[in-house]
């Protein structure tokens, strides 16, 4: 797998870790230790300024917690296809201020809050990996079509100085990432795709587990950026890790 060199879009004080160049044989020492669990995960909650939004609300979530591995496929953009989406999607649209604390919430399953008695919650421990998300700017945060979209990061946090990954810091706050909506953003309707890459088996071709999913949201407040983009499926190369 490669991964898109586009960077994040940062137009505040605040800057946002970035994933770091992997080298083969620290991959490989990740793939010994690990080991093939089933730890899957499906991101199915979002807060705002700390306040719930609800449980699947405005989440477009699969019926099953499985990996996209094939970058390829149009799977990879909200997922869906080998996982199923659960339809039809619920019509709530999230309103995020620029500048508001946005918490993604993952779990095991499809689990309203943390569950201690479930070893593999939010996902489990071997699933090493960077969390990145992306804005589409749509005419409706409703529309069902997600292909053809143009996506920009707003935030990505992937191998820290102490060696953890970004998924090491999710596991120890019960699920949930958070990151800042950055003041730029332009008003409007927004998919937008968070997304964990677990790295346990990207010494082998598709083996790097990516899991994605979409909400619908809606920035107030913002700003008149406009970012470079990528698009899904393309963002990804099939070999190697990054470009």
């Amino acid at each position: 797998m490669q991964h898109s060199s586009t960077g994040v879009l940062c137009c505040t004080s605040t800057r946002f870790p970035v994933v770091k160049m992997i080298s083969p044989s620290f991959l490989l020492g990740v793939l010994s230790l690990s080991g093939y669990v089933l730890g899957h995960t499906i991101f199915q909650h979002v807060w705002v300024n700390g306040v719930s939004q609800g449980h699947l609300k405005g989440v477009r979530y699969p019926s099953f917690n499985g990996p996209v591995s094939d970058v390829t496929t149009n799977d990879i953009i909200c997922n869906g296809g080998v996982n199923p989406l659960v339809t039809p999607f619920d019509t709530t649209i999230i309103d995020i201020p620029a500048g508001a604390t946005v918490t993604a919430e993952f779990h095991h399953g499809l689990y309203p809050t943390y569950v201690p008695t479930d070893g593999d919650d939010p996902t489990a421990s071997s699933h090493k990996g960077p969390i990145m998300v992306y804005l589409a700017k749509v005419p409706s945060a409703l529309q069902t079509t997600v292909t053809g979209l143009q996506w920009f990061k707003i935030y990505e946090d992937g191998l820290h100085s102490d060696g953890t990954w970004a998924v090491d810091t999710m596991i120890a706050n019960k699920g949930k990432v958070n990151f800042q909506m950055p003041t730029c953003v332009a008003n409007g309707e927004y998919l937008m795709r968070v997304e964990t890459i677990a790295l346990h088996g990207a010494g082998s071709l598709l083996g790097a587990q990516f899991y994605m999913e979409c909400a619908q949201i809606r920035v107030t407040g913002g700003g008149n950026a406009s970012p470079s983009t990528v698009s899904f499926p393309g963002a990804y190369g099939q070999s190697g890790m990054f470009k």
